[in-house]
């Protein structure tokens, strides 16, 4: 088949050289891959084809500089793998499509709706959707309010930023955890804090951001990872992720949830979107399964649905190319166990090969 460039964002994170490997190992085709990331270190050249270091997703010449590179480069397709650069990229789609660079990514104003967790529950809740109990803190003054609204001190809730990714401002009040409690017995990485640090967190923030508080969790999480083409779920599958540190998945098994399928390919469809598509759940004490947001981009963890035998990266760009997809026997039962590997450079930046 006829080889093609890629750009993928982000291409020096954690989680680049799974999804990387996706493209690389399709098993049809030569894919030069070029990476972008706006971290200088120096391993990331030798994770990709060629690098370059390019200015963060907020910055006004950050789309300029993607397309100079795209061009450079003959770049066919760009794949965004950052929540915060994709309004960005939305706003700016027709310097894309001038250049005939495709951008894998929901190209209508529902993507603003799925990269808001607050948008994304009005949208359910409306749509009657099945969602968590949640509310809205809109000031200080409402912090009380709102967490016993949703079920506090009898039960633990959650506290988000509306809009973040990574694990960022997301912290878990539960009123049978002292403040001793979770320094004794709580890891760093935990998300729980006290009720009387987490009002005051809240009461140092020079500007109130948009948060909402919801009904916690305690199940495992499930993601649903997807492909859409319009609201038309092209491929889908799940997998529960029995083992998370701070977000990120340890350790992960491909299982098939019903509930989750419906409700993924419900809320897709009504919002019509478009590309590699992430859907985060978590389990409730009823054993149900809920959705909490939305990652309109190639998940992290993205590469056991490639080990179970659906490529999800890669058929995205089949898809975009306009080329036959194939009939995929996902394999359930397949599982992930994530270990550190390292990679090492000299003092010039050259690789050590160690």
């Amino acid at each position: 088949m006829k080889p093609i460039t890629i750009m993928m964002s982000a291409s020096g994170s954690q989680f680049a050289p799974g999804i990387i490997k996706c493209f690389k190992n399709n098993g049809e085709r030569e894919i030069t891959f070029i990476g972008g990331d706006m971290s200088s270190d120096p391993t990331n050249k030798y994770l990709v084809d060629k690098f370059y270091q390019v200015p963060a997703a907020k910055d006004p010449n950050y789309v300029n500089a993607i397309i100079d590179i795209c061009k450079k480069e003959n770049v066919d397709i760009f794949i965004p793998q950052m929540s915060a650069e994709l309004p960005v990229l939305l706003e700016n789609i027709e310097s894309f499509k001038a250049e005939n660079i495709k951008v894998s990514m929901t190209l209508n104003d529902n993507l603003y709706i799925a990269n808001n967790k607050l948008k994304l529950f009005d949208f359910m809740s409306k749509n009657e959707i099945p969602v968590s109990k949640y509310t809205v803190i809109k000031s200080i003054d409402d912090f009380d309010r709102a967490i016993q609204e949703v079920g506090y001190p009898e039960k633990p809730v959650c506290i988000k930023l509306t809009e973040s990714s990574g694990a960022r401002g997301v912290r878990i009040i539960d009123s049978t955890k002292s403040r001793f409690d979770i320094f004794a017995n709580e890891k760093p990485d935990s998300f729980f804090i006290s009720y009387e640090d987490m009002k005051k967190t809240l009461q140092e923030a020079d500007v109130f951001p948009e948060i909402m508080v919801m009904e916690y969790l305690s199940g495992d999480e499930y993601d649903v990872d997807l492909i859409a083409d319009n609201g038309k779920v092209l491929y889908m599958a799940g997998r529960r992720n029995p083992v998370m540190v701070m977000s990120i998945t340890q350790e992960s098994i491909l299982e098939r949830n019903d509930e989750a399928y419906k409700i993924a390919k419900e809320v897709v469809e009504k919002l019509k979107l478009d590309g590699n598509i992430g859907l985060d759940f978590k389990f409730a004490e009823d054993g149900s399964c809920r959705l909490l947001e939305i990652n309109p981009r190639i998940d992290a963890t993205v590469s056991i649905f490639a080990a179970g035998g659906l490529n999800l990266p890669y058929l995205q760009i089949k898809h975009l190319l306009g080329e036959t997809l194939p009939d995929i026997n996902v394999q359930y039962g397949t599982r992930l166990k994530r270990r550190y590997s390292e990679m090492f450079t000299t003092k010039n930046g050259k690789f050590l090969s160690w």
